[in-house]
């Protein structure tokens, strides 16, 4: 597939495609560079110059598998396997990938979106969506070469108004990002409705100790950083509230995953 048309194909998910589309810097750029923000100080991290160069190699594989338990809890690998699984793609080389249409939300610096794609079959396309400019940075010069597939593409975007069409989309996911948007259910609202009815959302996020002193600490932290740390039920309610079914969680001891399946129509 040329990458003339899967640049239309990424326009033609758009709720609002642009007249004069900005793809100068490798990535479909939406967001008004002149907007003015206030980003907590967990986004401002995520936001830095320096996170993108660190961290698919440092910064992810370290904190998440420890935070996941590591040596006991799964490696990078495993997860992404699951990833794949609990979103109906299939396994990296395997004939029967389908040809999914899938997003990955705060995709950061696009290891995750990549992995995805390894599960996705000719005529599919992965779409990563991120307000980052240094991570989509990273994203673009990382996905390139004759071993990435050409059906990935990046998006500079708002991660909670997502500026996708509805129903656009089969599977969508969210890695390590869910606990970082000042509202995180209006983000899960948004990725329920540009993900088509049968589609698959799977969330991996913070997850709170059980400990009596625990709760006071999470609204500290949340005050003070703006990161959110989710209890056993939170997540998991919030997907069942939305009409997901077939929900399903993996607990570790500082993080969750959580998927599940809209009803078709």
């Amino acid at each position: 597939m040329s990458a003339t048309t899967v640049h239309d194909r990424v326009l033609d998910l758009l709720r609002d495609p642009p007249a004069a589309p900005d793809t100068s810097a490798g990535y479909l750029d939406l967001l008004d560079p002149e907007e003015e923000r206030a980003p907590s100080l967990a986004q401002s991290v995520m936001e830095s110059t320096f996170l993108p160069q660190i961290y698919e190699k440092v910064w992810r594989p370290i904190g998440f598998n420890i935070a996941k338990g590591w040596p006991i809890g799964p490696g990078t690998a495993a997860e992404q396997a699951m990833t794949r699984a609990w979103l109906g793609l299939g396994r990296p080389g395997a004939a029967d990938r389908p040809a999914a249409t899938v997003l990955d939300v705060a995709c950061g610096p696009g290891n995750v979106t990549r992995a995805l794609a390894a599960g996705v079959g000719d005529g599919g396309l992965v779409v990563g969506v991120d307000a980052s400019a240094t991570m989509l940075g990273r994203a673009v010069a990382d996905t390139s070469g004759p071993e990435v597939r050409p059906e990935v593409r990046y998006v500079r975007g708002d991660a909670v108004d997502l500026p996708f069409r509805d129903a656009a989309f089969d599977a969508v996911c969210c890695f390590g990002a869910l606990y970082l948007f000042d509202d995180p259910w209006r983000a899960v609202d948004s990725m329920t409705r540009v993900l088509k009815p049968g589609g698959r959302l799977t969330v991996l996020t913070s997850r709170r100790l059980g400990l009596p002193a625990s709760r006071a600490g999470v609204a500290l932290l949340r005050r003070a950083t703006g990161y959110t740390v989710f209890g056993d039920r939170e997540v998991t309610r919030a997907l069942t509230e939305r009409g997901y079914t077939r929900v399903k969680q993996r607990r570790y001891p500082l993080m969750q995953a959580v998927g599940g399946t809209l009803p078709p129509r």
